[in-house]
């Protein structure tokens, strides 16, 4: 018997960037249709929730906004009626809910990208309908404002990064390699990518069950 000390690998772990989406009190007659719009561009819904902020709550979400001259008419508009808060997931996320979502100013959004969701469904540039984190350090103070639970992994830097690639990505990534060396396809690139989707040992477990809504006074 091999009396030999054996490591425990630590398990690999899937960094997938999230963001908060806001649908504002505006647009929460159309919050159905905006998630579809959501889901169809790509993005899981992680979390969801809806409720009501107070005036107070509002101030503190905003609490980088304070002291600008729009800020009463902000925190006021954004208490005056339910919101949905959304948790969404996917590559690139933040830049990506952020083209989507368009300029912060429906009228000019309207103008200069009419398919976007502040063109479709908001009126101005205060009631624009929708809201998204602006980084990912605001996406983690946001995510974790309206859910306190959420367990948000830092992205991995540095000498971490290199560890990370190294266990969990550079050797996949040498098997697609020999693979395509073997193989010769016409378009290598398009090959590679589709190879490692495939073969992707650690693909990201994303929640998509039933979410449940949380009405709050």
């Amino acid at each position: 018997m091999d009396d030999t000390p054996q490591v425990q690998m630590p398990s690999p772990h899937i960094y997938v960037e999230r963001t908060l989406a806001l649908i504002k009190p505006d647009a929460i007659h159309k919050a159905d249709e905006i998630e579809g719009i959501i889901l169809k561009s790509g993005f899981s819904i992680l979390q969801k929730r809806k409720l009501q902020m107070s005036p107070e709550q509002c101030s503190d979400f905003y609490a980088e906004q304070y002291g600008k001259l729009f800020f009463p008419s902000l925190t006021a508009f954004m208490s005056s009626g339910p919101i949905v808060a959304l948790v969404l997931a996917r590559d690139h996320c933040i830049a990506t809910w952020k083209a989507l979502m368009g300029p912060a100013n429906s009228s000019k959004a309207r103008e200069t990208h009419p398919k976007c969701l502040r063109a479709k469904y908001g009126t101005s540039d205060l009631k624009n309908a929708v809201h998204g984190s602006d980084s990912f350090s605001a996406a983690e103070r946001e995510i974790k404002f309206m859910f306190p639970s959420s367990v948000i992994e830092p992205i991995p830097m540095g000498e971490s990064a290199k560890d990370y690639l190294s266990r969990f990505v550079n050797p996949t990534l040498l098997i697609g390699l020999t693979e395509l060396c073997k193989r010769k396809p016409a378009d290598p690139f398009t090959w590679l990518a589709e190879w490692l989707v495939e073969n992707n040992p650690n693909k990201p477990k994303i929640f998509d069950g039933t979410i449940t809504e949380v009405e709050y006074d």
